[in-house]
Parts: structure tokens; C-alpha cells; sequence
């Protein structure tokens, strides 16, 4: 699988590899997480908690496996604890795939105890002090975390990432900056792994399309302003609905993985569409030139064929963390339409956490973090 640059010096890692403990470790992101950290160079899985009727099980029996091939080894034999700070989670990196009105409880306690929390609940993404990354677009987002422990009086800190559709969207759109980035219209054709485990019954969503996934327009629109906007030193400065107006429709659609996204954009340049795709293919941030261990060497790959790209087929480019864009062609309404693809479990959920904690630890942010278990009071 296609991972960071070749032409990028890799970023040195920690001597010893950094624990971390994943909460909701049994729901379908939560076994992502498991599953991307189990041969990480730089992380090593320490602890899984879960919800209290699990906590004492091995996690090797308590989790219902949802993913392709069995549960890792190397996480079978751990014991599920409570989503709670303490010694029995001595990880001072907490990656939360906690539901929202969850996380909106137990992340700050993580985050009063010392630990870096990598959330991707949409709890905090919209706070003003906390930082909404996708590590191409807005690595600078992380100065924000100084701001948030002097207001909020913590040690550790909450970084989010993305709502999933809006990590695909941004990572095709921040690209098309530099032509004058005005108007947005999308459709999102969202796979049933969005909605978590069980999801939508499947009487709901075979044979059928959902038009409606509750807040999901909404975060769409405003994520995208948040990711795509400036850090101005003590506060945020997201794209104003003035300079930059985005429309959204969301779908639920009888797909496994992969969100499919139809984008009509409007552009202050006229621009050829050859330059539209030499943007994307030439496309790189900081996670590239770090060589970071979960960085694609493309984060954004351009096919050429009519038909492309296609959820079965191109999820899992750049191991998943990576966006496809195709069917570039002029838009009557406004400028240019295109089609873009992305991962919504791996790049669009715990793939893109585990990116953010790479980036953090190649700036420096996790040299000093603390134990949750040695920073109790």
C-alpha cells in the first residue's frame, strides 16, 4: 500500500514507541483504530476501554470483529476498562471513538489528566479553541492547543479531526485555493459504515437512497469554513459566508465504505482543467515532506477513466488515506464539477487521528506529555 513520500527523509520516531489507548475500542471506528495501530512504528496499543458492562473482558472476546480479516493479536489479550483516567489506561495518547454526547463528558477529563485526546466526535470541532485538522490542510491549527490549556486550565489537550465527508471534501478543494476558492455545491453519496454499527436497518437502505443524515449538512458546511480557514494566534478565522458560500445535500446510499461526493465549484480565475488536475496531482502538505508513517505519497490521486472514481474499487487508495478525484468537466451553473472519493473509516475517521498524533509528535507536542496514570491528583 502506497504510504509517505520516497522523495521525503522520514520523520525520526520516538525511541521507544508511544503508548496509546483507544476508548470505544469495541464500535466499528473504535476496531479501526485497533486495527491501523496494531503494526504502528511509532504508537503501541496499551489500553482499550469501553463501555462498563465490558470492562474486565479480553478484548479478543468481548469485540464482535466487524472488519476484513480477524481481531490483531496483539490486542486480543487486553483487558476492557471504563472510559475513565487512571492507572488502568497508562497512555499519555487517548484516541476516542466515543459517541458525541459521550465524548462530551469524558474527553476533558482525559484532557485535565495530561493526555493529547485525538477525538473524532463532533463534541469540540466547532469550540474556538480547539483545533479541527486535516494534517495537508491546516497543520498550523495545532498552536491553537497553548490557547486551549491556559483558558481551560488543562495539562493535555483535545485535537478533532473531521466529519468524514468534510475531510474528503476539504482535501479536494484545498487544491483549488490558489484559483480563488468561491462557491461550493455538493452531494455526498455517504456508505452505511458512516452511521457506525448497526447503523440504518438494512430494510431502510437496500433497494433505496436516504436524502437526509441528521446535522450532517450542517457540519459539512461549517467544518469546511473551520478546516480551510486561518489561525490568527488566539483565535480562529473560518472561511466568512461572504468570501466563501458552500450548499450541501447528504445521502445515505447502500454502500459498505467509501463516501462518494458530486462537487460543482466556482472559481475567481478562469482556469484550463488541465491546471485543475496538475494542482491535485502536485498536491502535498506537511505530513509528505515529514514522511509521516500514515501519510499517502499522494493525498490526492486524479484518474483519468469516465467511470472513476468508484467506492469498490478506489477506497482503499494510499491504504485508504487517500482522496480520489475524477470526471472533471465544466459545470453550466458554475465553473467546474468533479467527483471525489474517500475512506470514511480509515481517511475519514481513525486513520486521520492517528495522522493528527504523528504530526503532533513531529512538532514536538507529545515530547512532554504525561501518563495519565502519573498525572492523577
Amino acid at each position: 500500500m502506497e504510504r509517505h513520500s520516497s522523495n521525503a527523509a522520514a520523520a525520526p520516531g520516538p525511541r521507544r514507541r508511544i503508548p496509546v489507548a483507544v476508548l470505544g475500542a469495541t464500535g466499528l471506528v473504535g476496531q479501526r483504530f485497533v486495527s491501523l495501530l496494531a503494526r504502528h512504528p511509532w504508537f503501541k496499543l496499551a489500553g482499550v476501554a469501553a463501555s462498563e458492562r465490558s470492562a474486565g473482558q479480553r478484548y479478543g472476546e468481548a469485540v464482535r470483529w466487524r472488519l476484513e480479516g480477524d481481531a490483531p493479536d496483539s490486542a486480543a489479550d487486553l483487558r476492557l476498562v471504563a472510559p475513565e483516567p487512571g492507572d488502568a489506561l497508562p497512555a499519555r495518547v487517548i484516541f476516542s471513538a466515543l459517541p458525541t454526547a459521550e465524548a462530551a463528558e469524558i474527553e476533558p477529563r482525559f484532557a485535565a489528566a495530561g493526555a493529547l485526546v485525538f477525538s473524532n466526535a463532533s463534541s469540540y470541532r466547532e469550540a474556538e479553541d480547539v483545533p479541527l485538522v486535516v494534517a495537508e490542510i491546516n497543520p498550523d491549527h495545532l498552536d491553537a492547543i497553548a490557547v486551549q490549556r491556559e483558558r481551560r486550565g488543562w495539562p493535555g489537550a483535545i485535537i478533532t479531526n473531521g466529519n468524514c465527508s468534510a475531510i474528503g471534501l476539504t482535501l479536494a478543494l484545498a487544491p483549488l485555493r490558489s484559483f480563488g476558492l468561491r462557491r461550493v455545491l455538493v452531494t455526498t453519496l455517504q456508505a452505511a459504515s458512516g452511521a457506525g454499527y448497526p447503523g440504518v436497518a438494512s430494510l431502510d437502505l437496500l433497494d433505496n437512497a436516504i436524502p437526509y443524515i441528521a446535522s450532517e449538512e450542517e457540519k459539512l458546511a461549517s467544518e469546511t469554513r473551520k478546516i480551510l480557514g486561518g489561525w490568527a494566534g488566539d483565535a480562529f478565522r473560518p472561511l466568512p459566508p461572504d468570501e466563501f458560500r458552500i450548499s450541501a445535500t447528504c445521502t445515505r446510499v447502500a454502500v459498505r465504505d467509501g463516501h462518494l461526493e458530486s462537487v460543482s465549484v466556482a472559481l475567481d480565475e478562469r482556469v484550463d482543467v488541465d491546471d485543475l488536475i496538475a494542482a491535485w496531482r502536485a498536491y502535498a502538505g506537511e505530513p509528505q515532506r515529514l514522511g509521516l508513517p500514515s501519510a499517502p505519497r499522494h493525498p490526492v490521486l486524479y484518474r483519468d477513466e469516465s467511470d472513476r472514481p468508484q467506492p469498490a474499487r478506489d477506497r482503499l487508495a494510499g491504504g485508504g488515506m487517500a482522496v480520489t478525484v475524477g470526471r472533471l468537466r465544466p459545470c453550466d451553473v458554475l465553473d467546474h464539477k468533479f467527483v471525489c472519493l474517500s475512506h470514511n473509516t480509515i481517511r475519514g475517521a481513525a486513520g486521520a487521528s492517528i495522522l493528527n498524533a504523528e504530526l503532533a509528535y513531529a512538532r514536538g507536542l507529545l515530547a512532554g506529555g504525561r501518563d495519565i496514570a502519573r498525572s492523577r491528583a
